[in-house]
């Protein structure tokens, strides 16, 4: 079992694996990894059981685990486990769910 498999995000949190972006070559011109723009877009690994509102009853995350998802350039928390990259944030930087179906 992989340590991320064991971390439970606390409250409103959702931990985050960024995707690789899809590269595209345009003219020839091969862009170096330190010149690219982090990527915006990940898949759900984790969800914390959601906040807890005025009245104490707990509101239900609008994203889950396995959920591919867009979030903010500049978003969340970055941790790395097992040499792999995540993203710790909070769900309202989560921006929207993409659809894969067709």
């Amino acid at each position: 079992m992989s340590t991320i498999s064991k971390m439970k995000p606390l409250g409103d949190r959702v931990i985050v694996k960024p995707l690789e972006p899809k590269e595209t070559k345009k003219g020839g011109i091969i862009i170096p990894d330190t010149a690219k723009e982090k990527p915006m877009e990940g898949e759900v690994m984790a969800v914390g059981p959601g906040k807890v509102d005025e009245k104490g009853a707990r509101v239900p995350m609008d994203v889950k685990k396995g959920d591919k998802v867009l979030y903010g350039k500049y978003s969340g928390t970055e941790i790395r486990i097992d040499d792999v990259e995540y993203l710790i944030m909070h769900a309202d930087d989560v921006m929207a769910v993409i659809n894969d179906e067709k």
